[in-house]
């Protein structure tokens, strides 16, 4: 039976711009494509079939919405963002058995934010609203149906005996559930943390742990550490 293999692309874009760096959407649809198809390979025995890939995100903001620093208008599918996202998206679909499931954003519950460290360094008084630049906000919308989705197609495949392996490209515990459900039913659950640290108490709820994706090099022929 096959392998199925699951990407949560709120977890995989932020993890591949830390390891790779910045990069045009058409390569970033390819890298995604090749990190699923590595692990179709196995070190003993032929290479494993695929079933599909699953990509999970929600479509980028087309709303409008005026900027609280400078007063400016903003229209988000023009933003950089929004226009990398959505050329990114149609990448995908030109690769060969990638189904894309979309979420959507709730846009009622929006707000504008400030980056983490700045808001730190306001709260301890260490700089004012003056000192803010434009760049140091922005306008975050909550997900909306991913984690479901997720659940519901591991669910599905699970019950009706598509893929005796599940790989999932996810960092966080949101996956348990559907995680336990899948090894209760027989199916090799494997996740890919994209080399990040996940808590010691997952271990439990998982088949294998393996990262694929190549790390970026550092100066000297070194890679950023890490182990498949």
């Amino acid at each position: 039976m096959p392998t199925a293999i699951l990407v949560d692309g709120g977890f995989f874009l932020p993890r591949y711009h830390a390891l790779q760096g910045s990069h045009p959407p058409e390569k970033v649809a390819g890298d995604m494509h090749r990190m699923c198809l590595r692990h179709l390979r196995q070190k003993n025995g032929p290479h494993r079939s695929l079933y599909r890939i699953f990509y999970y995100d929600c479509p980028p903001l087309t709303k409008k919405a005026h900027h609280p620093l400078t007063g400016k208008a903003v229209d988000f599918s023009k933003t950089p963002t929004g226009l990398w996202r959505s050329k990114f998206l149609q990448e995908l679909k030109r690769h060969r058995k990638v189904a894309i499931r979309l979420g959507y954003l709730n846009e009622a519950d929006a707000q504008w934010t400030i980056h983490r460290d700045k808001l730190k360094a306001l709260l301890n008084g260490k700089v004012t609203i003056a000192n803010l630049s434009e760049h140091d906000v922005r306008y975050h919308a909550p997900q909306k149906g991913v984690d479901m989705r997720i659940g519901l197609d591991i669910s599905s495949m699970c019950f009706k005996c598509q893929v005796d392996q599940i790989v999932l490209v996810a960092g966080d515990s949101d996956f348990v559930p559907a995680a336990k459900l899948a090894r209760r039913e027989g199916v090799d659950f494997i996740l890919d943390p994209m080399w990040a640290r996940i808590r010691d108490d997952l271990h439990e709820h998982i088949d294998g742990l393996r990262s694929v994706l190549p790390q970026k090099q550092r100066a000297g022929g070194t890679t950023t550490g890490g182990r498949e």
